[in-house]
């Protein structure tokens, strides 16, 4: 039996524990937002959370690079994950810290085989609804202009924004909050057309099997025909020696 390489292993090995990770970083992110009087103490260890996933994850691709038999070839064509580990270091902000997240736990888990498409596709909808109404509420619930107030208001304005319906009865009025949205309306896009691309591509390999299927019926009608006249011609030959022999 071949042995997997080691950058195989660890990633399986390391896969479950990241993700683990990462529903903490969405608890550790979400309570400060959520409960607008937590304290000082609740929020720093919520930080300090936020920092220790994001250096899990760091440290994850430093592992995965010093494994990977062809190291620039890992670099190049993984440099979404370089981006999001060096995004939040050159700017410590809440903010780039869920992105740089929710790139890296996006990547790691498209390496899954065992994650269908369909099972990727709603975690991906939950999750950019969850972390867009977190984002959007936590720069919105201070701005004097703002009417994203409430974790509800939030909630329908990523529904609407997500699938470009866009009431207008709510929006962001700062620069990160409009940035929020082009990445959710952009998100939502992107995630109907695979949906759309899913459904028909499931609909043309039904019609492939029904067309290979009719193809073999069609077939063994054919051979069984064949066989059926050689058996008729085969009893012919033979009824016509036995006539000849008779006479």
């Amino acid at each position: 039996m071949r042995e997997r390489p080691a950058q195989e292993r660890w990633e399986r090995l390391s896969q479950r524990p990241l993700l683990a990770l990462a529903v903490a970083f969405a608890v550790a992110y979400a309570v400060p937002i959520v409960d607008g009087s937590a304290g000082y103490s609740l929020t720093s260890a919520c930080t300090v959370v936020e920092w220790v996933v994001w250096g899990a994850f760091a440290a994850d691709y430093l592992v995965r690079l010093a494994l990977a038999p062809r190291r620039k070839e890992f670099v190049r064509t993984h440099w979404p994950d370089l981006c999001a580990v060096v995004l939040p270091v050159l700017q410590p902000l809440r903010l780039l810290r869920l992105v740089s997240t929710l790139l890296l736990v996006g990547r790691r888990a498209r390496m899954a085989p065992q994650i269908r498409l369909t099972t990727y596709v709603v975690g991906s909808v939950i999750g950019l609804l969850m972390f867009g109404s977190l984002a959007v509420l936590s720069v919105e619930r201070e701005s004097p202009n703002g009417n994203i107030r409430t974790l509800g208001d939030a909630v329908w304005w990523s529904f609407t924004t997500m699938t470009t319906v866009g009431y207008g009865d709510h929006a962001p009025t700062t620069g990160l909050g409009r940035m929020i949205a082009v990445g959710l309306m952009l998100s939502g896009i992107a995630l109907l057309g695979v949906v759309t691309a899913n459904i028909a591509a499931w609909f043309i390999s039904r019609f492939e099997k029904d067309d290979v299927e009719e193809r073999r019926q069609t077939e063994a009608i054919a051979t069984l025909a064949e066989e059926v006249r050689l058996l008729r011609a085969e009893v012919a030959r033979l009824a016509e020696e036995r006539e000849s022999q008779r006479s």
